[in-house]
């Protein structure tokens, strides 16, 4: 199983991003999948959650309203779409993919959200 963010790096506040995260090694449509985020000397926090189908999605109120997640399963690959990202979104940010009672994680990318 391997799971590879991608799409990080700075942005400016106001600005938007769109993280990838490209999934191997399962079938891919049968999982959740789940992005969170961390920022150094801090638990890890849960951003936003998509359904195996695609039909169902669900935010933390921090990014609700900013931030989209979304998936291809034709190209087992889910997104994050952030639009007006704000300083205090700056992160590493994690895929998870829930498969079959097991939870993978992929090793993040950075977003910086500064002027």
């Amino acid at each position: 199983v391997q799971l590879v963010e991608s799409g990080g790096g700075l942005v400016q506040p106001g600005g938007s991003l769109r993280l990838s995260c490209a999934a191997s090694g399962f079938t891919f449509s049968n999982a959740v999948m789940r992005w969170y985020r961390q920022v150094p000397g801090k638990e890890r926090e849960w951003v936003a959650t998509i359904s195996s189908a695609g039909r169902s999605t669900y935010y933390a109120d921090s990014v609700k309203g900013r931030f989209t997640i979304s998936r291809d399963n034709a190209k087992n690959t889910v997104y994050l779409q952030m639009n007006g990202p704000k300083p205090e979104d700056t992160a590493v940010y994690y895929c998870r993919a829930d498969y079959v009672g097991m939870v993978y994680w992929g090793k993040g990318t950075l977003v910086t959200v500064s002027s």
